[in-house]
């Protein structure tokens, strides 16, 4: 596997995460979620993309979702679903769930866990007691940006299950800490558990890298591949380089033929297809992020001019990245201020941004 080329990526794609339900249930019991995209905008506002996870703290049951079998959940374990899906938890497979709308819960308590009870089929928005509860389940979203370029999510498969014997004696810890800080309400808590959340996340994905099969293929499989994991970290280390298949495959040790076709093999697409994608992801956070002037944005992400990233970035993302990022702040005047600030950088520094663009790449687009 490259260096660090996977936090590299959950870094740019903006993983955030919080725990919103704390659930306790008794008896039979079987609760159905939503499809995240039908949620998303109440759970987590802004988010391109939005995954549900349950922590099981007490207890068993079972996860399932429509064309697989269901699995077996037991106290310790984690279950994700990565692709949004429409899922039902319950105490044994098969039970019709009993729907509960996250818009009402949310509104009883703003966006801090909110305690509920299953019994016996009823729901009930109010603490029972632990030692009365025959499972008990912390429940939240994690959000992260697909757009511009996100080539992880879909690596992951519909539902991911982390067991507590798969997983590092931390995981227990933090699911005992997110019962703790659902419970006891202290100031910081809603931080916590949303880096739990995270924290909880990144290892179910490093853990369902360990075990992908030899004969695996999609983005993760080629993170472990020997020759295209050092590919993807050297255009992750230096995306502004002057990359091209021949220097890329010489470095990482194969023909300029091999690579091309391991690339597409693994990731279905072209090493410098991938190069574009990834520029154009970093261009979207500095554009997010920062208050830079396009210009030094299209060259600190590899391009020679304004107008070579402004087509690339148009051309994948839809709109310009004046545009775009105008409509990510939600304020009108952020491309007046833009074209402010780029004449006056241009006045001050004609000669330096010239000498640089020279050493940059051409529009790879």
């Amino acid at each position: 596997m490259s260096r660090d080329t996977l936090s590299d990526l959950l870094r740019s794609v903006r993983l955030r995460g919080a725990a919103f339900y704390y659930v306790s249930f008794r008896g039979q019991w079987s609760a159905g979620a939503g499809a995240a995209k039908e949620i998303a905008h109440v759970v987590m506002p802004g988010c391109d993309h939005v995954m549900e996870y349950h922590m099981f703290a007490k207890g068993d049951g079972w996860a399932a979702l429509d064309g697989l079998p269901p699995v077996r959940l037991q106290a310790g374990d984690v279950v994700l679903f990565p692709q949004g899906d429409r899922h039902v938890i319950s105490s044994a497979p098969g039970l019709p769930p009993g729907e509960q709308r996250p818009e009402s819960l949310l509104a009883r308590d703003g966006r801090r866990p909110v305690p509920i009870s299953f019994h016996e089929g009823i729901v009930d928005a109010g603490p029972m007691p632990i030692e009365n509860a025959d499972a008990i389940v912390v429940c939240g979203f994690l959000g992260c940006d697909l757009r511009p370029f996100n080539p992880l999510i879909a690596a992951l498969p519909r539902i991911l299950h982390l067991p507590a014997s798969r997983a590092g004696g931390w995981v227990a810890h933090a699911i005992d800490q997110a019962v703790l800080e659902s419970n006891e309400r202290r100031p910081g808590g809603d931080a916590v558990l949303e880096r739990l959340s995270e924290m909880m996340f990144v290892d179910a994905a490093r853990r369902y890298l360990e075990s992908l099969p030899e004969d695996s293929v999609g983005w993760l499989a080629g993170l472990r591949e020997r020759h295209v994991g050092k590919a993807l970290a050297l255009m992750h280390e230096r995306p502004a380089h002057q990359w091209s298949v021949d220097n890329l495959a010489q470095e990482v040790g194969l023909s300029r033929s091999a690579l091309h076709e391991r690339f597409v093999r693994y990731l279905g697409q072209a090493p410098m297809q991938y190069l574009a994608s990834w520029r154009m992801q970093l261009g979207a956070r500095l554009l997010r992020e920062s208050s830079r002037i396009v210009a030094d944005i299209a060259l600190e992400v590899g391009y020679d001019s304004e107008a070579a990233f402004t087509r690339a970035f148009k051309r994948m993302v839809g709109t310009p990245p004046a545009a775009w990022r105008r409509a990510q702040a939600g304020s009108p005047r952020a491309e007046s201020e833009d074209d402010s600030r780029r004449a006056k950088q241009l006045k001050v520094m004609p000669a330096a941004r010239h000498s640089t663009s020279r050493a940059r790449v051409r529009d790879t687009g």
